[in-house]
C-alpha cells in the first residue's frame, strides 16, 4: 500500500515540469498529498513541510528532506520526459531517479510514523525547491523557519548506501592584472604570463591536511580568457577555478590560502556550499551499519551543503542515472527505500523496551 501511494505521487510529480525556480505546481501537488491525508502542511514559496502529529518542543527533531525540482531534459531523450510510464518494473520520467524516488519514499516513511504518540524524536518532512541550482529559495530559506534540527536525512539516489561525507564547492573568478603595450616592442606587462604562474601553482599545490573520508581538496582551472587583438600585450587575464572542498578546511580557510599565494585578484562567487561530514559513531550511522548498509564519501553536491546540522545522504535509485536521458527508477527500489528508511528510523526514534 505504501509503495502504491508513493508511486502514484511520483507519477503525478513527473507529469508536471518542475525545473529549478519553477516548482510551484509540484509544490501544490505535494501540499495536496498531505491535505488529502489530513496532515497540516505549511508552505514557504515552493517549499512544503509537515510535522508529526504529536510534535513537541520537548523532543529533539529529525529532518527528512528531499527536493522536487529537476534539471531540464537533455537532447538524448527518446521518451516523453513528462510521461510517467511504467514498463518492465521501471518508472520512467524526468526526476524519477533524482530525486523523486527518495522524495516519495521519505514522504511515506513520514506518514508511517506520523500519528505515533511515543516517538523519542519529532519528525519533519520537507520537500524543497532549487536543489539542482543550489538556489537561495530552497532548503536554505526554509531552514530559517524550522525548529532546531538534531540531524537530517537527505534523500538522494545512493542505492540506499549512506553518504557520511560530501564535498563542498567554491567557484573562484580570478583576474591577473598586467599593463598593456605593443607586442612588437619590449612594452607592457603580460597578464597572461602572471596568470600562467598562478595556474602552475594551482595545479601543483597540495593542501597539507587531507580529509579522512573525502581525500584531498581538488582545484581545477576550467575557464580562461585574455586579449583583444594579436599585437597588443593584454593587461587583464581572467580565469576561473573550480574547487571541490573537504571537511579538512572551511571554505573561508581555502580562500585565505589562495590570497596568500596568488598574484591575481580573486573573487569567490559564494562560500555557501560547505563540505559536510558526520562521525561514524553517530547513532544514525551505527543504525545503518547494523542493517548492513555501507558508508561512502560522496563527490556530488546536495542540499547537505546548505544545512547547519549533521546529516547523512541516503535514498533509493542510482546516482549514475541522475540527469541521464530516459531517466527511470525501479519500482522495487522505491519499495525497498520505504522499507529501509522505516527500519533505519525504527532503531532511532522508537522507545526501547
Amino acid at each position: 500500500m505504501k509503495t502504491k501511494a508513493a508511486v502514484e505521487l511520483l507519477q503525478n510529480l513527473i507529469s508536471i515540469p518542475s525545473y529549478s525556480k519553477n516548482e510551484d505546481e509540484t509544490a501544490s501537488i505535494i501540499y495536496d498529498f498531505f491535505k488529502t491525508r489530513e496532515v497540516l502542511a505549511e508552505r514557504k514559496m515552493n517549499n512544503i513541510w509537515v510535522k508529526n502529529k504529536y510534535f513537541t518542543s520537548n523532543k529533539p527533531t529529525i529532518l527528512l528532506n528531499s527536493h522536487h525540482d529537476t534539471v531540464k531534459p537533455n537532447a538524448g531523450y527518446v521518451r516523453d520526459p513528462f510521461e510517467p510510464t511504467i514498463k518492465d518494473n521501471k518508472l520512467f520520467g524526468l526526476g524519477s531517479n533524482d530525486a523523486g524516488g527518495a522524495l516519495v519514499s521519505l514522504a511515506e516513511t513520514f506518514m508511517h510514523f506520523y500519528d505515533n504518540e511515543n516517538l523519542k524524536y519529532n519528525l519533519i518532512f520537507a520537500a524543497t525547491a532549487e536543489e539542482e541550482i543550489s538556489g537561495k529559495k530552497g532548503i536554505e530559506l526554509l531552514y530559517l523557519d524550522l525548529p532546531p534540527i538534531e540531524f537530517a536525512i537527505i534523500g538522494e539516489p545512493t542505492s540506499m548506501q549512506i553518504a557520511v561525507a560530501e564535498k563542498g564547492l567554491i567557484v573562484v573568478d580570478c583576474n591577473a592584472k598586467g599593463k598593456s603595450g605593443h607586442a612588437a616592442r619590449e612594452e607592457g606587462i603580460n597578464a597572461i604570463s602572471i596568470a600562467i604562474e598562478d595556474i602552475k601553482w594551482i595545479h601543483s599545490y597540495q593542501f597539507p591536511k587531507e580529509s579522512k573520508h573525502l581525500g584531498p581538496v581538488k582545484m581545477t582551472v576550467t575557464i580562461i580568457a585574455a586579449g583583444t587583438q594579436h599585437n597588443v600585450v593584454p593587461d587583464n587575464c581572467h580565469f576561473t577555478i573550480d574547487i571541490r572542498t573537504t571537511d579538512a578546511y572551511t571554505n573561508e580557510e581555502i580562500i585565505e590560502i589562495l590570497k596568500s599565494n596568488l598574484k591575481s585578484e580573486i573573487l569567490p562567487r559564494s562560500l555557501r556550499l560547505q563540505p559536510s561530514s558526520i562521525d561514524l559513531n553517530h547513532p544514525i550511522v551505527l543504525a545503518g551499519l547494523s542493517l548492513g548498509m555501507k558508508t561512502y564519501a560522496s563527490p556530488t553536491l546536495s542540499d547537505q551543503a546548505l544545512l547547519k546540522c549533521k546529516s547523512i545522504k541516503i535514498g533509493p535509485g542510482d546516482s549514475e542515472r541522475s540527469h541521464t536521458a530516459d531517466e527511470f527508477i525501479y519500482l522495487e527500489q522505491i519499495e525497498n527505500g520505504i522499507k529501509y528508511y522505516i527500519k533505519l528510523l525504527n532503531l532511532i526514534i522508537l522507545p526501547t523496551i
